[in-house]
């Protein structure tokens, strides 16, 4: 009777957070959120396939087919608005928002779940109030962008890897285990290209933990490495086979062997200006730098005095900087021999400081992708410090800031503490994230938003109580 009771107050628990949770992103839904020029192009996309039957953008007449975007997100946004904008001709987007808050949801579910299989009740209690409550992955319910679908993935991706190796742990083959894992690794991908790294996450931590079980004296056995490699090859085959026809559309149209999307946002034969691309990563490291230089190419002006003082390493070099700035101004645009000005200036710059340009820049964009507060989501001001201007919008970032920072903190704390399970699997996830971010020059904190389900997760880790695996999720 006590046992039925603990059970029921459990039960009214979680249903109350997700409550609250459903609470916050229906609130967040019915306040206008920023809305993102992608958006449009993810949406033009989709409806040229549905309606033309050509993955492409138009211009003008002439619809050719594009190979920038990859189409998962694309064909979500299309098939909602063919499915409810003849009902709800101004507001089928809200369907989209509804769709994208239950997979939000959905996602906190599946981290308390593999929380309770590997950790403890207390830890999958915990990891459901840090998903329900997080006001990050919230706000993204409500943007028309993929960030949200891609927690949903990586969530989904990690609860079935964890049913996967917790039958090889116990000698079985959790064989529906690895297909969801492989169906949410192709989820990923088909939604950003770097949704690539849920795959290499899932990929290796399925065969490395499911080779070093029942291992004899240290020694890997022959019969464990074949069944790893049994697990690791039903995985891949899932995940990759969605992005058969795409890689064989691209290579029909374009002739190029593209399963992804490319780095830039250019179809073949389109220049990239790689020289001002170069440049920015000498100097760029603030969220602020992307506003207001690399989103204003090809539109706006470019202030001088935006630059920071770190983007000129002498006088001469700031004048150099300035006539090139006044060059783009003049056209709004980057010109061949334009942009080979900027490489120039971008080599001087990087062979006077090999360790800034590689390893100190570098690390920098990551930890402000990583800490700064997530200004866009909530449509405050990029410059957050500038309490002069705009007081109570940097108060407001302020406790944002402090909201994210704890995620983090917390979240290390578990790992440090040595209770976070598939500790590699996970923490590897983030490291490669990282290493892929310390690469691009436009620093913007929506490309840390996948980190959220491993520090959820780590964190409950780190605040429960001595685990106690073997629960089954409820």
């Amino acid at each position: 009777m006590k046992f039925s009771s603990g059970l029921s107050s459990r039960r009214k628990r979680w249903l109350l957070w997700i409550a609250v949770g459903l609470l916050l992103r229906l609130i967040l839904i019915a306040v206008p959120g920023p809305v993102d020029d992608d958006t449009g192009v993810y949406l033009e996309l989709g409806h040229n396939l549905l309606h033309r039957g050509t993955y492409g953008i138009a211009d003008g007449d002439d619809l050719s087919p594009s190979i920038f975007r990859l189409p998962g997100y694309p064909l979500i946004l299309a098939t909602t608005e063919e499915a409810f904008s003849r009902f709800w001709p101004d507001g089928w987007m809200n369907v989209l928002y509804i769709l994208q808050t239950l997979a939000d949801l959905a996602a906190g579910l599946l981290l308390a779940a593999f929380a309770r299989r590997h950790l403890s009740e207390r830890a999958a209690e915990i990891a459901l109030i840090l998903a329900m409550l997080c006001p990050f992955t919230a706000a993204y319910a409500r943007i028309g962008m993929t960030e949200c679908l891609s927690v949903f993935a990586i969530s989904l991706g990690i609860y079935a890897a964890g049913r996967a190796l917790a039958a090889a742990q116990a000698g079985g083959c959790d064989a529906w285990g690895l297909v969801l894992a492989g169906c949410a690794a192709a989820l990923a991908t088909l939604l950003r290209p770097d949704g690539v790294l849920l795959m290499a996450m899932l990929g290796g931590g399925i065969l490395w933990y499911t080779a070093r079980m029942r291992m004899t004296r240290s020694r890997l056995s022959w019969q464990q490495l074949r069944r790893a490699i049994l697990a690791v090859a039903i995985f891949c085959l899932v995940a990759l086979a969605p992005l058969a026809p795409w890689t064989m559309r691209n290579w029909q149209a374009f002739h190029v062997f593209q399963p992804l999307a490319p780095r830039y946002v250019n179809d073949p034969g389109e220049r990239v200006n790689l020289g001002f691309y170069r440049w920015m990563r000498t100097w760029a490291v603030e969220y602020n730098s992307t506003c207001t230089v690399f989103w204003h190419v090809g539109e706006l002006d470019i202030d001088i005095n935006d630059l920071p003082a770190r983007a000129f390493d002498s006088p001469e070099q700031k004048e150099q900087t300035r006539q090139l700035v006044a060059e783009y101004n003049r056209w709004h645009g980057i010109s061949e021999e334009l942009d080979g000005r900027f490489a120039a200036l971008a080599e001087e710059r990087v062979r006077a400081s090999l360790l800034r340009y590689y390893l100190e820049l570098p690390v920098l964009r990551v930890l402000d992708m990583t800490l700064r507060p997530r200004t866009y989501e909530f449509e405050l001001a990029p410059d957050w410090l500038n309490w002069s201007t705009h007081s109570g919008e940097s108060a407001l970032a302020v406790f944002l800031g402090v909201i994210n920072l704890s995620y983090a903190v917390l979240a290390i704390w578990g790992f440090l503490r040595g209770r976070v399970p598939w500790a590699m699997m996970l923490g590897g996830y983030i490291l490669l994230r990282c290493l892929l971010l310390a690469t691009v020059e436009n620093s913007e904190p929506r490309y840390t938003m996948q980190f959220f389900p491993i520090l959820i997760l780590a964190a409950a880790a780190g605040l429960a109580a001595k685990s106690n695996p073997g629960l089954k999720p409820s």
